[in-house]
């Protein structure tokens, strides 16, 4: 398949979100598109999608039900990436030093 015609597609797909209630800037954040981009595909594109090609509310609700699971999850997992930088850090830092745990007259 064809670029363009992927693109296309996806062009498509997003139009028929935004026709059917999705605000603009929602598509923007999840598509990593500027709004005005879209507004510009809805206004090119918007009278080649009809009622029947539209997202049910169902599906838009799945959606963002997962959407939302994802950002959880991703926003847990950056938590968890900066403790573990944190402990190499420290470990790093232990490290550079001369036996710290040891006393100089102990022998």
């Amino acid at each position: 398949m064809r670029l363009g015609k992927v693109l296309e597609e996806k062009r498509m797909q997003i139009v028929r979100e935004a026709l059917s209630g999705v605000k603009i800037a929602v598509l923007g954040r999840k598509y990593e598109l500027h709004p005005e981009t879209i507004r510009n595909w809805v206004r090119e594109y918007g009278d080649k999608v009809g009622p029947d090609q539209l997202p049910s509310t169902d599906e838009q609700i799945q959606e963002l039900k997962r959407l939302q699971e994802i950002e959880e999850k991703y926003n847990l997992a950056l938590k968890k990436l900066g403790e573990k930088e944190l402990e190499n850090e420290i470990l790093h830092e232990l490290l550079k030093k001369k036996n710290p745990a040891y006393l100089k007259n102990s022998k």
